[in-house]
Order: C-alpha cells, then structure tokens, then sequence
C-alpha cells in the first residue's frame, strides 16, 4: 500500500510548479530505490530503451510536422478563406467555417493547442467583424480547437495505444464517428441558434467583389482539394491497412512538403519553424511519456496495482461502477494536468482492470480521450480558456468565455453518454476495416 502514497507526493510537486515530467521522474528513482534498491537502474534503463525504440512513437514528431508546415506556409489561412466561401450565406457562417477547419487543421496537426491557435487566429477576427455575439465567438473556437483531441490523427491516441496494449490504428479508426458526432453537433448548434437568433450570427450580404460558383468551385478545388487528399491518403492508409501510423504520418509529412512547394510557400524561414516547433513539442511529449513510464513502471512493480485491485474489491463496485470511477478521476484530473499526463498516470494502471472487466480496451480508450477533451473544456481551470486567452482581443473578456462554453459542454456530454450507452459507435468501423 506503500506505493499509494506516489500519487499524493505527485499532485504535490505538481502544485509547486515543477516540471509534470521531471516530478515523476524524481518519484520514480525515490520510491523505486527504497523497494528496489540498485535494481532499479536496470528497470529504468529498459523503460528508456522501450520508449526510444517504440516504432510507433515515430508518428509523433511527423504529425507534428505535418500540422507546423500547414500553418507556418500559411496553407491554413487559404483553406479558411475557401471554406468561409461556401458558409458566409448561411446564419453563424463564420462559426460554421471555423469548426470545419477545425476539423481539417486537427486531422493535419493532431495537436490541441495549435488547432484552437491557429483556427482562432483566423476567425476571431471575422466574427468580431460582423458582430458575432461574444460567448458564442469564445465557444466555437474552444469548443472546435479541442477536437484535436478526438479528430485522427490525434498525437494522444498515438500515445494511448501503447500504455494501454491496444492497437493505435483501431483507436484512430475508432475515433471518427464519435469525433465527427461532436463536429456535427457543435455546427447544428450553431445554425439552430443563428436561425433563432440572428443578432447572434448574422448571414452575411452578397458582396460586390463575391465570385461566382464557377470561380469558387476553381478556388475550393486549388486550395481544399490537395489538403484533403493527403489527410485521406493518411487515414485511408491506417483505414485500410496499407500502413502503420507510422508509415502514413511520414506519408504526410512529404505530402505536405510538397503541397507548400507546389504553393510556393516553401522556404527555409518556413522550413526553420517548423522543424523548431516540431522539436520543441516532440522533446516535450517523449520526455513526460518517459516519464510516466518509469512513473508507471514503479509503481505497479512496486505493488500498486494490486493494491487498488485489492481496494475495488473491498469496496465491491460493479464493472460500470469502476468505469465510471476511473473517468471520473481523468475528468478531475484534466482540470489541472496536461491530458498527455493523464494518459500516463491512469492509463497504465486503469487498462489491465478495464480489461479484466470485460470491457473492450480500444472503446475504453476513445472513451478516456472523448472525456478528457471535456475536462479540457470545462471551467473553473478549462485549459482552452487559457489558451483563447492567449490569442483573444481585450473586447473579449473573461466572462464571455465562461459563459459562452457551456452549450457545447452540454454536447460533448451528450456525445460522450451515446459513445458509452453504444459502443459500436466506436467499434463498427474497426471492426468494418478488418
């Protein structure tokens, strides 16, 4: 029971501002050492070594890089002029175009922040432009921003598959439907309420210098088209098991070289930053995910695994229950931590007990992401508040973002009670794809 105390000690470094990675690492030499004592060099030395040689984990940095060059070669921006083409006419068209892109940015960067960055960057603007209400503005970006969460190629799932000894190509698969039901829900609120209340969202008038249909269908097939392509050649890849996830983000990561050359775009200014913020964030990723492997290792080697085992009996919750509680503890614990360090404190101890339940590891694993992309969302802490934030005008203050999250709260609560109640919905198309 020992071993228990690791969390604790955990959420306490944390909470002196120490770096996630660099606390766990530090729990695992100190409670490692007094149960393991010199053996333990040999068990860390092999964790380092089984995170190094993870072929999977290669995907990381090459998703990364495919998201840095589609917004450092400003291809990001072009797509949003195109897609905002097609919805300017329709009430909350704006909002609409925002979550689209959304959508197309996070299957093209896996990553939550810079979705919700680079989108807002470019919509925020606008909406304020043509008096879009204000909680609804900090809604749709958050809201569309944390579907880089959900949306494959998701850098969490790549992450996911292996703490919890599933497939990373059936947890990508098995994200699509429930990440294109959020989209789709986040989109219908949007048109339901600008139809309701137009002040809301104002359908724009037909500009003088609009182009015609012949001009747009050019402009969308020149700019959405080769982006598109390569995310289907991506995914449809993994989808029909012509690659690993390693292999396609590779596949991706030229393509999007090659779009920017072909855009012109390509130069070694662009080339620089993204490489830089590829290294940035993959050093940052593999150093918290070796971390949370030693963590990890520590402790269920040391007897923690057992020791929760044996305390869920004493408490006799049923499988539902303990699902229940163990989503609940990522829920509380997304208000305060990376979701990266969520996956690596909970994971590694939840799987095998999801597994001896009886329930299937790859929906158990879209579950965990569908919730901590809630925790990400919801106030008080809502780390999206603070990366809008970042990037929001002083109009915008802080209690339109509080305000204006909760409707798409409502959603992806309703979201994540129909990917539980029906599990198909994350296991069909894997299983469609075998």
């Amino acid at each position: 029971m020992a071993s228990l105390w690791m969390f604790p000690a955990l959420i306490l470094g944390i909470l002196t501002g120490f770096p996630v990675a660099f606390t766990m690492l530090v729990l695992a030499l100190l409670f490692g050492w007094a149960t393991f004592g010199e053996a333990l060099q040999y068990q860390l030395i092999q964790k380092i070594d089984d995170t190094a040689s993870a072929n999977v984990l290669a995907a990381v940095p090459l998703f990364i890089f495919m998201g840095a060059m589609f917004e450092q070669s400003g291809i990001a921006a072009r797509l949003f002029d195109a897609i905002h083409l097609w919805t300017r006419r329709i009430p909350g068209g704006i909002g609409i175009a925002a979550v689209l892109m959304c959508v197309v940015f996070a299957a093209t960067s896996g990553v939550i922040g810079a979705t919700e960055t680079v989108v807002g960057l470019l919509a925020i603007p606008a909406m304020l432009k043509y008096a879009y209400d204000k909680g609804l503005i900090c809604g749709t970006i958050c809201a569309g921003g944390s579907l880089g969460t959900i949306i494959p190629p998701s850098v969490l799932a790549v992450v996911i598959g292996p703490v919890a000894n599933t497939s990373v190509g059936d947890v990508l698969i098995g994200m699509i439907v429930p990440g294109l039901m959020l989209a789709v829900s986040y989109i219908a609120y949007i048109l339901l309420r600008c139809l309701i209340r137009p002040q809301d969202g104002p359908r724009l008038a037909a500009a003088a210098d609009e182009p015609g249909l012949a001009a747009r269908v050019i402009l969308t097939v020149q700019v959405l088209v080769p982006p598109v392509v390569i995310i289907i050649a991506v995914l449809g890849s993994i989808l029909v098991g012509l690659a690993t996830p390693t292999e396609a983000a590779a596949m991706g990561a030229v393509g999007t070289l090659l779009l920017a050359l072909a855009y012109r775009r390509l130069s070694l200014p662009v080339l620089w930053d993204s490489l830089e913020r590829t290294v940035r964030v993959s050093a940052m990723i593999l150093t918290i995910l070796l971390a949370g492997s030693a963590f990890a290792a520590v402790f269920v080697g040391s007897g923690g695994l057992s020791a929760i085992n044996s305390l869920l009996e004493a408490a006799r919750l049923g499988p539902h229950a303990t699902l229940a509680l163990i989503l609940l503890l990522a829920f509380l614990g997304g208000f305060m931590l990376d979701p990266l360090v969520i996956i690596l404190i909970i994971v590694p101890i939840a799987a095998p007990i999801i597994k001896a339940l009886g329930f299937d590891a790859v929906w158990f694993c879209v579950i965990f992401l569908v919730v901590l992309q809630t925790a990400y969302l919801t106030p008080p802490m809502a780390p999206s508040i603070f990366y809008l934030r970042g990037i929001a005008p002083r109009e915008i203050e802080l209690r339109h973002m509080y305000t204006g999250i909760w409707p798409f709260i409502v959603l992806q609560v309703v979201v994540t009670a129909v990917v539980m109640l029906f599990p198909q919905t994350v296991l069909w198309l894997p299983a469609a794809m075998r």
